[in-house]
């Protein structure tokens, strides 16, 4: 009885988990890893292409990064030559750089989104931008302050000096990023900076104004990623690649589990909707480490937009993509094919709904899509199938299923576009 009883307790899924037979030794696929780091390497050195070195029929607009002496500088000019054309009986307007969808441009060559230089007027004396020209002056003025000060602050910091006027966070926070372009500098340059969100975990020791963090004893929940990356340097790695996680949940799985151990690699997140910081990390690990970037992100239009947000740049602020942008992200997962490839049961599956559809069809029309013929074939199966799935549908499997199967072996047969 204690025999049957024994052997009714034994779980025989642990060594039959789907497709774990078709796993190689950890050794082997090292050897895969690096000479995909390898060559990515070699190949990032010779990628030193701007906008300065194409063609281009029309005029872009870029920043830069410009020291606080330099910010202010910028300000004192500007308002200079408002006092004058007040006194001058002109009123005054401030001449704002478009960011509207039809002043974007996507640069084949480079492989991101550019602004163009188109601008607009926005003056004071117009019933319909008189606030937006007051908030604009009200964020010169406390830019300013923070040059004098050398200090930082956070974009809620700087909502609430003034909440009567701003009335929306919203408000504020798009003004930021027209002053950071009219004053043409990033706007990591006005020393306003967002709450932390990004965290990274693994192969990485870096300082941080002067501390250095060791990556590997952060627990797993991971290191935050400092606001300020101008204060972030000496970054040191044995990593083979960069594993860029869409979701939080995923990126917990793989730290506890410490995959980064199993195969030598640096876990990063934004935990959804890249931030600057986290993208301004990551475009930093890139260029430093010249390790190649991997992105696992949910098999939905989403995703893949969040994808070519950290690859090619988001519209919003376009005029920074030079410094935002990370070239050459490799989409490694959870991809369309995959749901049938893995056989993920149709119960962990989603209906894609119909805003879902037009978002996936609207993907489908933009250049950086087009460019990429394979997220042009899975984009289209997953607008053909109407089907959707989150990182988590491979848990149906166990728990551990994404750091024991599903990434070594997409690793070994580097299965990546």
């Amino acid at each position: 009885m204690a025999d049957n009883k024994k052997r009714r307790r034994k779980d025989p899924a642990g060594d039959e988990l789907p497709f774990k037979n078709k796993l190689k030794p950890d050794s082997a696929i090292m050897e895969t890893l690096k000479q995909f780091s390898a060559s990515s390497s070699s190949s990032s050195v010779s990628q030193t292409l701007t906008l300065q070195d194409l063609s281009i029929p029309f005029r872009c607009r870029e920043v830069a990064d410009l020291s606080l002496s330099s910010v202010q500088s910028n300000i004192e000019s500007l308002i200079l030559r408002i006092a004058h054309s007040i006194l001058s009986g002109h009123g005054f307007s401030f001449d704002v750089p478009s960011r509207s969808a039809a002043n974007q441009l996507y640069v084949p060559e480079l492989d991101r989104i550019v602004l163009k230089d188109k601008s607009s007027l926005r003056p004071f004396a117009n019933i319909s931008t008189v606030r937006k020209s007051a908030i604009t002056a009200r964020i010169l003025q406390l830019i300013h302050q923070l040059c004098i000060k050398g200090i930082h602050v956070t974009k809620r910091d700087l909502f609430y000096t003034d909440v009567k006027l701003f009335q929306d966070q919203i408000q504020s926070d798009a003004v930021l990023d027209d002053v950071s372009c009219m004053l043409g500098c990033t706007r990591s340059s006005l020393n306003v900076v967002a709450a932390e969100k990004g965290v990274v975990v693994g192969r990485l020791i870096f300082s941080d104004n002067g501390d250095m963090i060791d990556c590997t004893k952060m627990g797993m929940g991971g290191k935050a990623i400092p606001p300020n990356i101008d204060r972030v340097g000496d970054m040191q790695s044995d990593a083979l690649f960069i594993l860029l996680v869409e979701k939080d949940a995923a990126y917990m799985r793989l730290a506890e589990d410490r995959f980064y151990n199993r195969f030598p690699c640096i876990i990063v997140t934004a935990k959804g909707q890249p931030d600057v910081s986290t993208r301004l990390f990551l475009r930093k690990m890139k260029t430093e480490l010249k390790l190649p970037v991997l992105a696992l992100v949910d098999s939905d239009p989403y995703g893949l937009k969040i994808l070519s947000v950290y690859g090619c740049g988001s519209k919003n602020m376009s005029y920074d993509s030079a410094n935002l942008t990370t070239p050459d992200i490799k989409w490694l997962g959870v991809r369309p094919s995959d749901l049938d490839k893995y056989k993920i049961p149709e119960q962990c599956r989603l209906p894609m709904t119909e805003q879902d559809i037009k978002t996936g069809k609207d993907l489908l029309e933009e250049d950086f899509v087009k460019k990429n013929p394979g997220w042009v074939e899975e984009l289209t199966l997953m607008v053909k199938t109407k089907q959707k799935a989150e990182i988590q549908a491979l848990s149906t499997f166990g728990f551990q299923y994404l750091s024991e199967v599903y990434l070594p072996l997409k690793l070994q047969q580097k299965d990546w576009l």
